[in-house]
């Protein structure tokens, strides 16, 4: 007898098996000035902090001792953080720390993000003069730096709003999945086009996927997408390309009652439906295949992207000419 995961799957897709190479065809209210902020972006050593924060991703992973860390986390903090942004004028963006305070806190979207929030108050408290809004952009910065990825450009100026009163009244973060391929693609495409984001964009910030793992007391889901979930590299785009990705039907011996997800042939490795449109799509599976191929050039453009990411609604203050001493 079918389980529910296998009829959801049949009803939805029509087979069971899919391989993983087919195609088908509003003024934030700051606690800071921008003057105050501007002279205590000045003042910070942004490499201190970075170290200290490197530090905290390995002290955590040593304590875990389960092949997890923080790298993963904190890279969502950041691109959470970063992704509400709906767009010029309607608020949303890394800009005053706001998933400190709800609505964005309570968000279902950022279940279990209150792990790295916390884990970043000691380094808060050792680097007071740096905002929170850019301690957890910089927080996923180092993590994809710290784990073999490209250096992303990032700049301080970010400041901290007082309150949530300013986000967003809806999240606006992308869904794992919308019912359909159909419907989860143009869900992606609307979520990322919203900010500004091209098809070669959403292929590389996604491929961010290569670190981390989903956990069911969270998002629902389980799993990591790669073997090596602590490595920042194209393996997310090999592994799609190349697995035969399935339904998942069961977990630990008893039928899947959770969202629906793939699994590779090992049962050990995972990807969200929002993860298959990039090989189901055709303008998404060429820029995975140039992937593939060239890490490199996913690693450039990872960075470009990952950066105009996190600098999404901020008004950073004005450079000072060389000759500008007041």
């Amino acid at each position: 007898m079918m389980n529910t995961a296998a009829i959801r799957f049949g009803r939805r897709y029509g087979a069971t098996t899919l391989p993983a190479a087919a195609a088908t065809g509003a003024l934030l209210v700051l606690s800071l000035s921008p003057s105050v902020a501007e002279a205590k972006s000045e003042s910070l050593d942004v490499n201190a902090v970075k170290s200290s924060i490197a530090d905290l991703i390995e002290d955590d992973a040593e304590r875990r001792g389960d092949g997890t860390s923080l790298t993963g986390t904190f890279v969502r903090l950041a691109w959470h953080s970063s992704g509400s942004y709906m767009g010029a004028g309607c608020g949303g963006g890394s800009n005053g720390g706001l998933m400190r305070f709800n609505p964005e806190a309570s968000w279902g979207a950022n279940a279990g993000l209150g792990v790295a929030r916390e884990a970043l108050e000691p380094i808060k408290a050792k680097h007071p003069d740096i905002s929170y809004a850019d301690l957890y952009t910089l927080s996923g910065v180092v993590a994809v730096e710290e784990s073999g990825g490209p250096k992303i450009p990032f700049r301080l100026g970010r400041t901290d709003a007082d309150s949530g009163e300013t986000s967003p009244k809806v999240c606006g973060l992308p869904d794992a999945d919308k019912g359909s391929f159909k419907e989860t693609t143009q869900h992606v495409r609307d979520v990322f086009y919203r900010m500004g984001f091209n098809d070669n964009e959403i292929v590389a910030l996604l491929g961010a996927h290569a670190l981390g793992r989903c956990h069911t007391d969270r998002s629902g889901y389980w799993g990591p997408w790669t073997f090596a979930e602590n490595t920042f590299s194209n393996e997310y785009f090999r592994l799609l390309i190349e697995e035969r990705w399935s339904p998942k039907m069961s977990h630990n011996g008893k039928p899947w009652d959770g969202p629906d997800q793939f699994e590779d042939s090992t049962g050990k490795l995972m990807m969200l439906p929002s993860d298959m449109v990039l090989i189901q799509d055709p303008a998404f599976k060429k820029v995975v295949e140039l992937y593939v191929k060239d890490e490199d050039a996913f690693f450039k453009d990872f960075a470009s992207a990952f950066s105009k990411l996190l600098e999404l609604g901020v008004s950073f203050p004005a450079t000072k000419a060389w000759y500008q001493f007041w």
